[in-house]
């Protein structure tokens, strides 16, 4: 046996492969829990109201997976960007019909605003992981309303997740700001989240300008704003 096949395995790919192994996990279980919801009702399942919270979790654990060996291929340079011209009301249908098990349990009312006739270039497994991170974070901080707004604004395309909560306190305010410069941070439990969306956000240029992440507070109910812009 030569000393190259003696050799470990290299840490990230270890890693990596684990992750990718509990991420498969995580999805089953994810399935599992909408198919129990989608089968009862609060009235007829006793214990329906924590099994909605269970999803969220489950949910939240899967896009942390998904984000982390994304971020990993993107640093080995292994993932496969491929930006296309979307359909933004096929796109926006897609998107709620994988979060409409979790919105419809918490009884979360979502409102979408956009041309059903828009279209833009981008990668779409990307941003569909920053749009549905965004609304899962979104669910969390609600008082029972939601709106995704997607327009096009200076010859960029704005993607808008907006709650009618509290806002965003001060210190996330900041954090999203020094994302969007590329800054690196490790403070919060949504680091990886707002860090992965900056990433995906940064890779997508066109005609010297690249896209940006930020948070606000204020939009339609002055409560938290997720705002991702794409040139």
């Amino acid at each position: 046996m030569t000393n190259e096949q003696n050799q470990p395995p290299d840490l990230m790919v270890f890693l990596a492969s684990s992750v990718h192994d509990m991420k498969n996990s995580v999805s089953v279980l994810s399935a599992h829990l909408e198919k129990l919801l989608a089968e009862n009702t609060p009235d007829t399942f006793p214990g329906y109201a924590q099994t909605a919270q269970m999803l969220y979790e489950v949910k939240r654990v899967n896009c942390n997976l998904i984000q982390l060996l994304t971020l990993y291929k993107v640093g080995e340079q292994h993932y496969p960007f491929d930006p296309r011209e979307h359909s933004i009301d096929e796109f926006v249908r897609e998107v709620l019909m994988q979060s409409r098990a979790l919105f419809d349990s918490l009884k979360i009312e979502i409102i979408t605003e956009y041309p059903e006739d828009l279209t833009w270039y981008f990668d779409e497994d990307l941003v569909n992981g920053v749009v549905n991170h965004a609304l899962n974070n979104a669910s969390l901080y609600t008082k029972g309303k939601i709106k995704l707004i997607i327009r096009k604004i200076d010859k960029l395309l704005e993607i808008r997740v907006e709650d009618n909560g509290k806002g965003y306190p001060p210190a996330m305010l900041a954090q999203g700001a020094s994302l969007a410069r590329g800054v690196s941070f490790a403070t919060g439990s949504t680091g990886l989240g707002l860090y992965f969306s900056a990433v995906v956000a940064s890779m997508h240029k066109n005609r010297g300008r690249t896209g940006g992440m930020a948070l606000e507070n204020g939009g339609t109910w002055n409560g938290g704003c997720f705002v991702m812009r794409l040139p």
